[in-house]
This record gives structure tokens, C-alpha cells and sequence, in this order.
């Protein structure tokens, strides 16, 4: 059984619209977001910092622009 980062965790359903999986572990989790958020451009043009989540990520993160850190901690919560 894998454990730490490698660890796959189930992921709640708003998050599976966005990785496409039930389980996966955080690195995964993150590489698929930022797949997301690169193939859909939802990085605020002047600030590349800031997310500007469409409809399907903002299900996870908020509605609202947000820091690329502070996406992080949302993402969280609908981890495990």
C-alpha cells in the first residue's frame, strides 16, 4: 500500500469533473489541475498568479479569481 504523496485518496465528485479519476494522489491531483487550468487558459492574463475558474473548476475553488496558493488549500478539502 502506498503511502504519503504517492497515497491514492478518493476525491469528492466536484474534483473528479476536473482530474477525471475517483482516486489520486495529491502530485496528481495537481498535475491534472494545472492541465485544466492550462488546455481551458483560466490563468488571469497580467497576473499568471491569479486562476479565474470556469464553471467545472469553480465547483472546487470558489467562483471567484484566486492565488495559485491559496487554490492549493481548497483543493485540499475535497481530498481524502
Amino acid at each position: 500500500m502506498a503511502k504519503g504523496l504517492s497515497q491514492a485518496l478518493p476525491l469528492s465528485e466536484e474534483l473528479q469533473a476536473v482530474v477525471g479519476k475517483a482516486k489520486a494522489s495529491r502530485p496528481q491531483v495537481m498535475k491534472a489541475i494545472w492541465a485544466y487550468i492550462k488546455k481551458h487558459d483560466l490563468q488571469d492574463p497580467d497576473k499568471r498568479r491569479i486562476i479565474v475558474p470556469d464553471d467545472v473548476l469553480g465547483e472546487v475553488i470558489g467562483h471567484k479569481p484566486i492565488d495559485m496558493l491559496k487554490m492549493t488549500k481548497k483543493i485540499s478539502e475535497h481530498i481524502g
